[in-house]
């Protein structure tokens, strides 16, 4: 009769608790969305420019030109999940700070991978999520290709603003592995003279790697969509092409690999 009774509390509380984590999927969404509106409100540039001081809720409003009911639901969304904390004003009411997560929705930080989440979170990006059982299935097609009928390589070559926004997100990436690995292995690049990066996008890692070795020639290679919107780097020269047909000749290949959501 006990262990009925103990059985059966346990499934009343079981019970209770999914009635909770449901919400998390009925609402999953919500986090990339308010993340993504943070970026491009500029809410981390604003606070950035605030003279290192909290910025209250009106300033940080006026300055964005937005409503302060809104904002403030915003914030404080953004404020629980570690995006941005509070401190008092020289007045005494409550402003905002960074945190070392909200640095990374600063678009021009070193650190930056605000560029990365307006890709993943974008509309083209999203689409396919709502294909992923045709992925799952036998003999189904990949998601992307489910959604706009060919490989997210070719969507990109046909459509210049997204081409832009996935090599702006890989530039984010490169910055923090290629940073890293300038920093901890230095001596893999001695006695190079050429390096050429197969799908090097817009030439971020090769230019920092260039930067640091500057003994060294780089060869920025990938679709020829690609490396011509790329800009001009000193010791970096562009090369469009396919790796699957013939790669530029150098004394090393860096590929660095890239996640994208469901391609």
């Amino acid at each position: 009769m006990e262990r009925t009774s103990r059985d059966s509390k346990m499934k009343e509380e079981e019970d209770v608790q999914a009635g909770v984590e449901i919400w998390k999927y009925v609402l999953g969404f919500s986090g990339i969305a308010v993340v993504k509106c943070a970026i491009e409100l500029g809410i981390a540039e604003a606070i950035e420019n605030h003279e290192g001081t909290p910025m209250a809720l009106s300033e940080l409003s006026s300055t964005l030109g937005c409503v302060p009911f809104s904002l403030d639901r915003i914030m404080r969304f953004l404020v629980h999940h570690h995006f941005f904390k509070e401190e008092p004003t020289i007045q005494g009411t409550a402003g905002y700070v960074h945190t070392p997560l909200s640095r990374r929705l600063l678009r021009q930080g070193e650190d930056s991978m605000a560029d990365f989440i307006l890709l993943e979170s974008s509309p083209v990006m999203l689409a396919p999520w709502h294909h992923l059982s045709s992925r799952v299935r036998i003999n189904g097609t990949a998601a992307f290709e489910a959604a706009y009928g060919g490989d997210i390589w070719k969507y990109a070559a046909a459509n210049p603003a997204f081409n832009r926004l996935i090599n702006d997100a890989m530039a984010c990436d490169a910055r923090l592995a290629v940073s890293a690995i300038i920093e901890s292995c230095p001596k893999l690049f001695d006695g190079l003279k050429t390096l050429v990066d197969v799908g090097g996008g817009n030439g971020t890692a090769l230019g920092k790697f260039v930067k640091a070795f500057p003994w060294i020639e780089g060869i920025n290679f990938d679709l020829p969509h690609v490396v011509s919107v790329a800009a001009e780097c000193e010791g970096v020269k562009q090369v469009g092409g396919d790796m699957f047909d013939s790669v530029p000749k150098a004394d090393a290949v860096f590929i660095m690999v890239s996640v994208f959501s469901l391609n």
